[in-house]
């Protein structure tokens, strides 16, 4: 199984799935989603963690399973800061014939997206437990 965390550490939560990543040993794609592409390739079961902020409580999990139905734009579409969203991505690489057999979505309801370091403590207490989970 291949963990693939997508964010930036420089916006404060948005960062949450590339610590999963680290935690685990996985790839991290710091910037565009559009990465998942490339990143699917030589694995059949991945799971890709991400932020998201749908106004749900924060440190929530919302898991999918991508290889099954499309994802909800409205929480993996794209944001002011790409140009393409994960499920976006997602839907390129299934197009092109990319996706792996078993996809696995995780987003982990953020707080805190304005700039600076750091997770806020309901984040991190959700990093610990998808890290456990995966």
């Amino acid at each position: 199984m291949k963990v693939i965390g997508i964010g930036n550490d420089w916006r404060r939560d948005d960062g949450a799935g590339l610590e999963v990543a680290r935690r685990l040993g996985g790839i991290q794609l710091d910037g565009e989603p559009i990465g998942l592409v490339a990143a699917f390739a030589g694995d059949d079961d991945v799971v890709v963690v991400d932020a998201v902020s749908s106004g749900a409580r924060p440190g929530t999990l919302h898991v999918f399973d991508a290889s099954a139905a499309r994802l909800p734009t409205e929480l993996f579409g794209s944001s002011s800061t790409h140009a393409l969203g994960v499920a976006e991505a997602i839907e390129i690489a299934r197009s092109l014939g990319r996706l792996p057999t078993r996809v696995r979505v995780v987003g982990i309801e953020g707080a805190l997206f304005d700039y600076g370091l750091g997770l806020s403590p309901e984040v991190e207490a959700a990093v610990e437990e998808c890290t456990r989970s995966i």
